[in-house]
């Protein structure tokens, strides 16, 4: 690796980025240049590893505007072998402060895919390498309009009371099952999303429901339609008999409003709730493997 060379991007470079093609195009991912238009991505928090002035390794940290946390490490490429990566990354940590957390965004499916197993593993390798560790899958899904199911009419779907009545049914649910956007709240925000909610999406409850059973509240989801793009961000439940019909009706509070797509995240290992996604007439989209420094909460 002696003519290798690692460094920050510096201002006027950012085609320096773009010069590696993209390894994974069929991704949704925020364009290097539209990240640098708007502020996250910056060229000091990008790093490049240079093989003959050809860029085998890139690394792009990102903090969006006014955030309150550290940045992460959203799109790391190489093409080149995983311990030239990790000296990206050691190199990289060195300047900014120390690792943090890394969201590898995959296509659905990875693991069963040889084809991205091909390109995945180097940068994976890498990180683990450079001292981060797997921490856990997200999956991100998405349903495009296909007919939901038929409610049973067992339940009664309404909004909340107020505010109190949001907060303390959260305060009841010890794992909820869909939390579209907690990396983002907890990097922007400082906010945890699965016990408070309403300090990332605000105060308005339009957007709210409660499922009801018996008189007794079963379940609640909070919706986003004025977010990036619709979606589900925030759903649990107190009995989970109620997940199907929670599930359509925050999909319909979201289709009234005019939504044609509706996005929700769900841990992998949710099998069950991934399973009532499905059935809703979600589909996966890509997943996020989150890697962190040994001793990170996260």
């Amino acid at each position: 690796m002696t003519d290798l060379v690692i460094r920050p991007l510096v201002a006027g470079e950012e085609n320096l980025f773009d010069s590696m093609p993209d390894p994974l195009p069929q991704l949704r991912q925020v364009a290097y240049a539209d990240g640098i238009a708007g502020g996250g991505y910056r060229p000091e928090n990008t790093w490049v590893a240079l093989r003959a002035d050809r860029v085998v390794g890139r690394a792009a940290w990102v903090l969006p505007p006014g955030a309150i946390g550290a940045p992460w490490l959203e799109r790391f490429d190489l093409d080149a072998e995983p311990e030239v990566g990790a000296e990206l990354l050691r190199a990289a940590h060195e300047a900014l402060g120390g690792p943090g957390l890394y969201y590898a965004a995959l296509p659905a499916h990875w693991r069963r895919r040889p084809e991205v197993l091909a390109v995945v593993r180097a940068p994976m390798e890498a990180a683990r390498l450079a001292g981060l560790v797997e921490r856990g899958e997200r999956l991100r899904c998405s349903w495009t309009g296909t007919p939901l199911p038929a409610s049973s009419g067992r339940y009664e779907f309404r909004r909340p009371v107020d505010v109190a009545e949001i907060n303390a049914l959260v305060a009841r649910i010890a794992e909820p099952d869909v939390l579209t956007g907690v990396e983002n709240a907890r990097a922007v925000g400082g906010v945890d999303l699965a016990t408070d909610p309403l300090a990332w999406l605000g105060d308005a409850t339009e957007e709210w429901r409660v499922a009801v059973d018996a008189g007794k509240p079963v379940g609640l989801a909070g919706t986003a339609g004025d977010a990036c793009f619709p979606l589900i961000a925030y759903l649990g439940l107190l009995d989970e008999a109620a997940r199907p019909e929670l599930l359509a009706e925050a999909v319909r509070v979201l289709a009234a409003d005019g939504a044609r797509e509706v996005t929700a995240d769900v841990d992998a290992h949710r099998v069950a709730v991934l399973a009532e996604l499905e059935r809703t007439g979600f589909r996966q989209l890509r997943c996020r493997v989150v890697f962190a420094p040994p001793n990170s909460p996260e």
